[in-house]
């Protein structure tokens, strides 16, 4: 039987989620990654069971490694920015 995760390091495991979804070039794809990962770890917040804590944090331990390649792969592919992204103003930008 595993041991169950501490409290700290699923805390870890969520920020470093949220971390990796922020860093998405695609809007689309970051704010869709964020929203996801709020309400799944929502939905274990209040779970006591060791062996399906130990599971839950054994699978999105696979999926940060998942969610960190793709987000290196939307990087490098990353399209234009949409219209309800934060454009910066005409002096900021670099392509002047």
């Amino acid at each position: 039987m595993a041991s169950p995760p501490t409290k700290q390091s699923l805390l870890h495991l969520y920020h470093s989620m949220l971390r990796t979804s922020q860093s998405f070039s695609s809007y689309n794809f970051r704010h869709y990654f964020v929203r996801r990962t709020k309400s799944t770890f929502r939905e274990i917040q209040s779970e006591t069971d060791p062996s399906k804590l130990a599971a839950f944090y054994d699978e999105r331990a696979k999926e940060l490694a998942v969610l960190k390649r793709s987000a290196i792969v939307n990087q490098l592919y990353g399209g234009w920015k949409l219209v309800v992204e934060k454009q910066k103003t005409e002096h900021e930008r670099s392509d002047n």
